[in-house]
């Protein structure tokens, strides 16, 4: 049948909307039509080669959508079944088998390689040409997608609509679950969020969930520091205003228990790594500008301090257990993530990179 989606084919240029064939689902896929798809800074970084990526490509990764066929041997998914859609993982591996798959040992070609991993075959085509598919096993820039069955979770009683749930399946995810099963900050704690978009200020809204009292965001971006005390954060800090260390232990004078980067600027990381307590921790979610960017830290002080630095890889979650919790949590008003997205047509996708680029909006989530 054919779709259309947003193909990258070349580095930093525009995604063009085609008409594109898409296949029929294969052993333990489903297809699904998408209802909405988030927009995030890793489909930007992976069409414009920070980590190679076999273009064309149909990329997006925080799809929801409603299930419209099933491939040979998919169990527990019938047809009509609302869904949100997550990243790849083996499911049987030892990290998978302690419900850490974003950690799984098949996860960089699952979701990196562009292709079915059986047999190297692609689930779009244009005139004979192969299109790179299944990028987090997805590929949802797309009106209809074709999905690892895996990668798939059901939703029940979300009080928010279908079309806005996907970034749920990464950035909303990844900040909440930095905050809440990475690091685990515990009630009554401290912690210093960098960086107040979609990552970063669902964190703070992980942290307030966490009972954490005290709640510092690192935001340049005024409307974004306002945004951000209403859903939880108890104080901000300009980074263009001066040195963040000094001003966070102005507000802490010992130093925060955990300190979360969304916003991957090395010199960021070390600032808050300077404002960390004793056995403090800083988890680090945000992908720097360049694959060879390196952290330094003085080991004598790490050691004295016992301190630690910790990469988070998708929240540490499991996406059929958290992301029911977190559409729970948005039901009962602890977890208002619909206040951080706007939409726009998939057809306007060039046009929502830019607005999300100059903070125009939070959180992009397209509509085929």
């Amino acid at each position: 049948m054919q779709t259309t989606a947003a193909v990258a084919r070349q580095p930093h240029g525009d995604f063009t909307l085609e008409t594109v064939e898409i296949e029929a689902p294969r052993e333990g896929e489903v297809r699904v039509r998408i209802a909405g798809v988030g927009l995030c800074h890793t489909d930007l970084i992976f069409r414009d080669q920070f980590v190679p990526y076999p273009l064309p490509a149909v990329l997006g990764h925080e799809g929801a959508g409603v299930i419209e066929a099933l491939g040979p041997g998919v169990e527990g998914l019938a047809v009509g079944d609302a869904v949100v859609l997550g990243f790849s993982s083996c499911g049987h591996c030892a990290r998978c088998d302690e419900h850490l798959p974003s950690y799984c040992r098949e996860f960089t070609p699952l979701n990196y390689a562009g292709m079915r991993l059986e047999d190297g075959s692609k689930a779009y085509s244009k005139d004979g040409e192969a299109i790179s598919s299944h990028f987090f096993g997805q590929s949802s820039f797309a009106a209809q997608a074709i999905v690892r069955a895996r990668n798939v979770v059901k939703v029940e009683d979300s009080a928010a609509p279908l079309s806005i749930l996907g970034p749920l399946g990464c950035g909303f995810q990844t900040g909440a679950g930095g905050v809440m099963r990475s690091m685990a900050c515990h009630a009554g704690s401290s912690i210093v969020i960098v960086g107040g978009g979609p990552v970063g200020l669902a964190a703070v809204m992980g942290a307030r969930i966490r009972g954490c009292a005290t709640i510092i965001l690192v935001e340049p971006v005024e409307k974004r520091r306002d945004l951000g005390r209403e859903l939880g954060a108890t104080h901000m800090v300009d980074p263009m205003a001066g040195d963040v260390t000094a001003a966070v232990r102005e507000i802490v004078a010992d130093g925060v228990d955990y300190a979360l980067d969304t916003s991957g600027r090395v010199e960021m990381m070390e600032a808050v790594l300077a404002a960390l307590t004793p056995r403090g921790m800083l988890g680090l979610v945000g992908v720097p500008g360049k694959a060879e960017a390196a952290l330094t830290v003085n080991i004598a002080g790490m050691i004295t301090y016992g301190q630690r630095v910790v990469g988070i890889m998708e929240g540490d979650s499991d996406p059929q257990r958290f992301i029911p919790e977190l559409i729970a949590a948005h039901r009962n008003g602890q977890f208002p993530f619909d206040r951080l997205v706007q939409t726009f047509p998939l057809t306007d996708i060039n046009e929502a990179i830019e607005a999300q680029k100059r903070g125009d909006c939070v959180k992009v989530v397209l509509i085929p």
